[in-house]
């Protein structure tokens, strides 16, 4: 069966999943925007609703801004497709997403990205520093997977799945970034902060000078602030000004 457009799909799938396709395809886009992307190379993945376990994923050789709801491909966690697409999926994306949909049932969506800023304090040994209000949010659910070399052996999946535990972010050392979140708009918002807290830590060290940081007690209490700071929504309180932003720009990603 080939189903390629979007009226094709429209008619294979649940109304909730064409709304989790709009979605993904409307981070994509955004990551894109922002200028996260790295060519073809990174993943954002969403799991699908059910038993099954399916998932969404890009895919491999489209361009970050050129993913439509159509276009992604749906997977099982073996990589077999569910439904016939002309492009393959990255068997190095899968083992990092799949590992990570595994292992955390309460986890929707899985963004990694490989951005200078990301890479470069992934590099560092000592990670992300507190020194910023937004290295504060990343600190409070944060941890780190060593480089084992291109990911696409399954024997690494149980080391990342053991690193990585009930984390909402994961510093991939020399690697790049990522974040998971209960929706596609938790996972953007926190690699939005991510990406953030790394840029300021790289920009506030080339002015060479010694570094103030943030007192631990307020990396405790950050949960609370977060969830003032986004009157207890979370992803969704930006998600709706994120999606107006693109559809001014470009809505072909609802295709």
């Amino acid at each position: 069966m080939n189903a390629n457009s979007q009226s094709e799909i429209q008619k294979l799938v649940s109304a909730e999943e064409w709304q989790l396709r709009v979605d993904l395809a409307a981070c994509y886009r955004l990551v894109a925007l922002y200028g996260w992307s790295d060519l073809v190379f990174t993943h954002i993945s969403a799991r699908i609703p059910g038993p099954e376990h399916h998932f969404l994923i890009n895919p491999y050789g489209l361009m970050f801004d050129e993913i439509t709801a159509s276009s992604l491909v749906k997977v099982d966690q073996q990589c077999n497709k569910i439904i016939e697409s002309p492009y393959p999926v990255n068997p190095a994306g899968f083992v990092i997403h799949s590992a990570v949909h595994a292992a955390r049932e309460d986890i929707q969506c899985v963004l990694h990205t490989h951005t200078r800023a990301g890479i470069a304090v992934s590099a560092q040994k000592n990670g992300v520093l507190p020194i910023s209000q937004q290295s504060t949010f990343v600190l409070a659910s944060l941890a780190y997977h060593d480089y084992e070399g291109v990911a696409f052996r399954d024997d690494e999946k149980p080391r990342l799945q053991a690193d990585m535990g009930n984390a909402n972010f994961l510093m991939l050392r020399n690697h790049g970034l990522l974040t998971c979140g209960k929706t596609i708009a938790d996972a953007f918002l926190s690699m939005y902060t991510f990406e953030n807290t790394c840029q300021i830590q790289i920009a506030a060290q080339s002015g060479g000078g010694e570094l103030t940081q943030v007192n631990p007690r307020i990396v405790e209490g950050v949960g609370q602030a977060m969830k003032v700071q986004t009157g207890g929504l979370g992803g969704q309180f930006v998600w709706p000004s994120l999606i107006r932003k693109l559809d001014r720009i470009d809505d072909s990603y609802k295709q």
